[in-house]
């Protein structure tokens, strides 16, 4: 299967930490470093890790490009970003004793020649033998519909289309007539397009069942301490981890969304899908930057991982394996 990443709003993540963050006071910085990511840059750098043969696409700014060319050189991740004039943006994110604070910037504004030029190129990549990951917000200039629109028409080239997004485009694009063959929404995205709160498991069934009838293949909503949910045909899991350390909480996410796109890449069942993914996931958290331990320690994550059967999204049922 040939796997690519799509970043149409990259950014170099600037990563402060400090031991205690105070609104309003002066504090010195314990540490500070910078890598290449944005979420599917995150997801190629860890299906990287993993082994898997990756191209990464999107909007890239010039000015500013030599961490996604050191890290695409580094991790042997085949570079197909359009490079466009001006900088790619600088997000920040400060850690402290309690938690991850994010600060992300808009980008630069793009045109629309580049946008469809870049498209354009994703279609030419994508066939029956492809798996496109659509990952992150969209730049100014975007139109809000985009991924809808390339959700059709890789959809139509017999790509199969993972999509991570939020706000307004994941809205357009699960309202489509086309939908992506997997969504990975939190509780607060899910809870967005129902227009309904999502705050437990329960909820996040019941409301993901609903992208089920939509044509979703598999529906996988992170709920953070409480584990995933993973939705496909009638069967639905919740699988939990406990993170034994964590070091950044940075693309935790995105690497949960690389776990995904190696268990398809080997056809794994529900319950395997389940394991690997939230290994990626904890694995990626005893770490600084978009990055995997070894494959032994992760294999040995996804043994400690406690799959619960949630139930039938059309029939009752309850259980618990590990």
């Amino acid at each position: 299967m040939r796997i690519a990443t799509v970043s149409f709003n990259p950014a170099i993540d600037q990563t402060i930490t400090v031991d205690h963050l105070t609104p309003g006071e002066v504090h010195r910085a314990r540490a500070v470093r910078q890598n290449a990511g944005g979420k599917g840059v995150n997801v190629a750098s860890c299906l990287a890790d993993w082994g898997i043969a990756v191209t990464a696409f999107g909007l890239l700014g010039r000015d500013n490009a030599e961490s996604f060319q050191a890290l695409c050189a580094e991790k042997q991740i085949v570079d197909r970003f359009l490079r466009i004039p001006g900088a790619t943006r600088v997000n920040l994110k400060i850690v402290d004793d309690r938690d991850t604070t994010d600060i992300n910037m808009d980008g630069a504004t793009v045109d629309a020649v580049a946008v469809e030029r870049q498209s354009a190129q994703i279609e030419d990549f994508a066939g029956s033998d492809s798996l496109i990951v659509l990952s992150g917000s969209l730049p100014p200039g975007c139109p809000p519909d985009l991924y809808a629109g390339l959700i059709a028409r890789l959809r139509k080239k017999g790509a199969r289309v993972l999509l991570d997004t939020s706000g307004t485009p994941l809205m357009l694009a699960l309202q489509g007539d086309t939908p992506p063959d997997i969504v990975k929404p939190n509780l607060r995205e899910l809870a967005d397009w129902a227009g309904e709160p999502v705050a437990t498991a329960d909820d996040a069934q019941r409301v993901a069942a609903r992208l089920l009838a939509r044509g979703v293949d598999l529906v996988v909503v992170s709920m953070g301490a409480d584990g995933a949910l993973f939705l496909s045909g009638t069967t639905a899991l919740t699988a939990r981890l406990r993170a034994e350390s964590v070091a950044s909480t940075v693309g935790a996410g995105d690497s949960m969304v690389a776990g995904l796109v190696a268990a398809l890449s080997d056809g794994l069942a529900l319950p395997d899908i389940a394991r690997l993914s939230t290994a990626f996931a904890v694995g990626k958290l005893g770490l600084a930057g978009p990055n995997l331990p070894g494959r032994d320690a992760v294999r040995a994550l996804m043994g400690k991982v406690t799959i619960a059967t949630a139930g039938r999204t059309e029939a009752g049922g309850a259980g618990e394996t590990t």
